[in-house]
């Protein structure tokens, strides 16, 4: 009876587990479909002004005025990777994997005799990191208790990231986030911040404009002084957002998986339990036959 009585508690324990990883997968649903629209409604924005950058930068190519921003320190030497995860586990692989396109890049990096810094946004990009590249590490910013990231959020670690390029601390900035592709997918990826990663132009996609003539007032370099600063936090900002639909996609999908297998163990403990007790009347009734036979 005492095994009866173990698989009861046992039950009963998985049944609990199941109630709340159903309710977790609940939550995650209803937050993804704000996120998920959060991400959409930023995505047009960063993307053109990446392509408005990117026609001014092409005006700029090779000139000895053009912003640092641009064209860089001339140097490559030293790095900086901005590594952005979640706060909270109970995702699946989503911190996991952005954690490991960080270790694939500062491999990279390190094998190439590069001088290599981490800033942790999100505390399980620290705590993943930590153990190998802990002296790498040279802060951590959390939001914990923020339940909705905005911009207000993002502009600070973007004046962070310019204040460090301003006082020479890195020459390359790096941004690792993951980008939302569905519930059931979420691609690590790797943006480079500084020097602006200028985007390549699709020809075929664009309208004929041959002969056409811009003015631009101000000037391409007061414009992409204005601009470059604006696309770091701008950038920053998208791939936090980007984030957080990826943490809410991963973690329906974990918990959906986790509810289905706690249904599946119910299942064999409820079994097995039905069978030790089938098996324990059956010893007891065997035992009162056996009895009154004998009397």
């Amino acid at each position: 009876m005492a095994n009866l009585k173990a698989l009861r508690g046992r039950i009963t324990s998985v049944k609990s587990t199941q109630k709340i990883t159903k309710a977790m997968n609940m939550v995650a649903a209803a937050k993804l479909r704000r996120a998920q629209e959060a991400v959409e409604a930023s995505r047009p924005y960063a993307e053109r002004m990446e392509r408005v950058i990117g026609t001014l930068a092409a005006g700029m190519e090779g000139r000895d005025d053009a912003p640092k921003l641009l064209a860089g320190t001339g140097s490559d030497q030293r790095h900086l990777v901005v590594v952005a995860t979640a706060d909270r586990g109970l995702c699946g692989g989503f911190n996991a994997n952005i954690a490991k396109r960080a270790r694939r890049l500062i491999e990279e990096l390190q094998s190439s005799g590069k001088d290599v810094k981490i800033l942790c946004v999100g505390r399980k990009g620290r705590d993943m990191l930590r153990r190998q590249y802990g002296s790498l590490i040279i802060d951590l910013i959390d939001f914990q208790g923020v339940r909705n990231v905005g911009f207000e959020h993002a502009a600070p670690i973007g004046q962070r990231v310019l204040k460090m390029f301003d006082n020479e601390e890195f020459d390359v900035c790096h941004l690792i986030y993951s980008k939302f592709v569905s519930v059931l997918t979420q691609e690590p990826t790797a943006l480079r911040l500084i020097p602006a990663q200028v985007p390549e132009v699709d020809e075929a996609a664009q309208p004929d404009l041959e002969g056409a003539a811009y003015d631009y007032e101000p000037d391409e370099e007061g414009i992409l002084r204005e601009l470059l600063p604006r696309n770091i936090s701008v950038q920053i900002f998208r791939g936090m957002l980007e984030n957080a639909a990826s943490e809410q996609g991963a973690r329906m999908s974990a918990m959906d998986s986790a509810t289905r297998n706690a249904g599946d163990m119910i299942d064999r403990l409820t079994l097995e339990y039905n069978r030790q007790r089938q098996a324990a009347i059956t010893n007891e009734l065997i035992e009162i036959i056996s009895g009154a036979e004998a009397l």
